[in-house]
């Protein structure tokens, strides 16, 4: 099988390729994928696990991507609740070889059920910002109707679709971004937004949560918006400065079946539309991972037509 490979840490962006790799093993509990479509964190090749297993070797070359969309193909040993033939989509394990591949072994836990009516492409911009904006909002930040939040990097892949589930939970959004995102973040549901290009976010009114997904400067003079009683939470670095009356939470975001079963059912139902940027083919993958001109959305890799 085709798959895009990364062999030097040292080389960063540069020693992505595409090679022909052994097709993937199943073991217990695991399914095997036909890829149709993947996403990518940019960052990812600074993570550790892209690297090295759970026991901490050397595991090069390694596959990144870690947001799949495709058809169940093969069944591991011991492997129950999804099919041979079934399309599903989710999370692939951190520690192994990821989905930008042309098939993938994930653990069957990751992964939920497809609806026929939506699209890969769109099926595979959900997993990590779907999951991670619910867990941010809700589990951590336990956010609810008629509290205030502040969305860093609205229109991003995470962003956006956390402006629309805090929309939707009777939230007063704000979001923030590049003037260039503003009529994007406020079709999404935002009630205000702020430019972070031209506007001083120290003149931000206070909110009860702030979620973050910049890190850098812009987390660090975000403490001082979290009203007594608030969150900051973020996904990007341990915070170091502390709201003076609220707390500050860095997560890293879990899979989770159920709440990806119920995501699909939003996006189902169009109370939500996770915003797709550049789709691309698997051998352009290395060059999508380069910062480039900023656009709105996700970038996800088609690996195969539907």
């Amino acid at each position: 099988m085709q798959a895009i490979t990364v062999r030097d840490r040292e080389a960063g962006i540069t020693g992505l390729a595409l090679e022909d790799l052994p097709y993937p093993h199943a073991a217990e509990n695991d399914v095997i994928l036909r890829v149709h479509a993947a996403g990518f964190t940019r960052g990812e090749l600074d993570w550790p696990a892209t690297w090295t297993d759970r026991a901490g070797r050397d595991r090069t070359p390694s596959v990144p991507g870690h947001e799949v969309s495709g058809v169940v193909t093969e069944l591991g040993y011991g492997t129950t609740g999804l099919t041979v033939g079934q399309r599903v989509f989710g999370l692939t394990d951190w520690t192994r070889n990821g989905s930008l591949a042309e098939y993938v072994a994930v653990e069957a836990r990751n992964l939920a059920p497809l609806p026929a009516d939506i699209d890969h492409t769109v099926a595979a911009a959900l997993p990590i910002s779907g999951l991670t904006a619910w867990q941010g909002l809700f589990d951590h930040a336990r956010l609810t109707t008629g509290q205030t939040v502040l969305i860093h990097g609205a229109a991003g892949g995470v962003g956006s679709i956390a402006v629309q589930l805090a929309h939707e939970a009777g939230a007063r959004v704000v979001g923030t971004g590049r003037s260039a995102d503003r009529n994007t973040v406020l079709d999404l549901g935002a009630h205000a937004f702020l430019d972070l290009e031209a506007d001083r976010l120290e003149d931000a009114s206070q909110v009860d949560v702030v979620f973050d997904v910049i890190g850098g400067d812009i987390l660090d003079r975000s403490a001082s918006l979290v009203r007594a009683g608030g969150t900051l939470v973020t996904i990007v670095m341990p915070p170091k400065v502390q709201p003076k009356k609220g707390r500050a939470v860095f997560f890293v975001v879990e899979p989770d079946r159920a709440r990806l079963t119920d995501l699909a059912a939003r996006l189902g139902d169009g109370r939500l539309k996770p915003v797709v940027g550049a789709v691309r083919p698997l051998a352009e993958a290395p060059t999508a991972f380069a910062p480039g001109k900023h656009t709105s959305g996700k970038t996800i890799i088609r690996v195969t037509q539907d």
